[in-house]
């Protein structure tokens, strides 16, 4: 059932992750995921990874406990020193209620990972359908669910109560015969619209065919294709502990600055 007032229709969204059939956005995601652990000089024995599409993770972490991103997770309060969540959070109708829930699932000093995309994902599509649209029926739908900038999407660790926030991010740059080819390899990931406030009726053809004409104008690619974003944002939080590094309190450093560096200090005027 969806809730009043919710931002995505969760029945449509479980009905198109059902038929898809293409995971190389999470496949991607993963692969950063595993780079980006390799780097934490720690071994987690209790993960648990939080997607939709758990046969791309059950085979990386064979021994992760693996939950669908419903609005409520089934995670155990304290039970996990690592919690993934993939690539879901566009989707969240509570975005920070997800990575509060994470945040309860871990033990003290557990690490939170997030993969999830970017507002740069697919601008040149919602450009050209956006103008498309305009020019063709005189009003706008909305078309792609709203993805949070990357400064936006990490102070959402902070406000999830997460400590040592850290932020980074991957561009992808995809090639598409047209518009079409575009729109049907979001089918086949399960990237549908599936926004509460879409239009149920067909959208006129005469709109994807502007579209496609304004794309192939604007967003160019090698061998007469289209390009394409997609922006895959990383979060990373632990859960506070007592043992975590904290910041001093300002004034209260025995060194200058200049001294460590070595170079000549120059007073502010008044």
């Amino acid at each position: 059932m969806n809730a009043p007032n919710a931002l995505t229709d969760v029945v449509a969204l479980h009905r198109h992750r059902a038929r898809a059939t293409t995971h190389f956005l999470q496949e991607t995601a993963a692969d950063e995921v595993q780079d980006r652990l390799s780097l934490v000089n720690r071994a987690f024995t209790s993960p648990a990874v939080v997607t939709p599409f758990s046969q791309v993770w059950e085979t990386r972490f064979p021994k992760a406990t693996l939950v669908p991103d419903d609005d409520t997770l089934t995670l155990r309060e304290g039970a996990h020193d690592l919690v993934i969540h993939s690539l879901g959070l566009h989707w969240a109708n509570d975005p920070v209620g997800q990575l509060i829930q994470c945040r309860r699932a871990l033990q003290p000093d557990g690490l939170l990972i997030t993969a999830s995309l970017g507002g740069q994902t697919l601008e040149e599509l919602r450009a050209c359908l956006g103008e498309a649209e305009i020019a063709t029926t005189g009003g706008l739908s909305p078309r792609v669910a709203p993805m949070g900038e990357i400064r936006d999407l990490g102070a959402l660790l902070q406000r999830a109560g997460l400590a040592l926030p850290v932020a980074d991010s991957l561009t992808l740059n995809v090639a598409y015969r047209d518009i079409w080819h575009l729109m049907h390899d979001l089918q086949a990931m399960g990237e549908r619209n599936a926004l509460a406030t879409r239009h149920r009726k067909p959208t006129k053809r005469a709109v994807f065919d502007e579209a496609n004409r304004l794309y192939s104008m604007q967003y160019p690619a090698a061998d007469g294709r289209i390009a394409a974003t997609f922006e895959l944002v990383f979060l990373t939080g632990w859960a506070p502990d007592d043992k975590q590094p904290k910041p001093l309190r300002p004034g209260s450093a025995t060194q200058r600055l200049a001294n460590a560096l070595s170079v000549t200090e120059t007073p502010l005027p008044d």
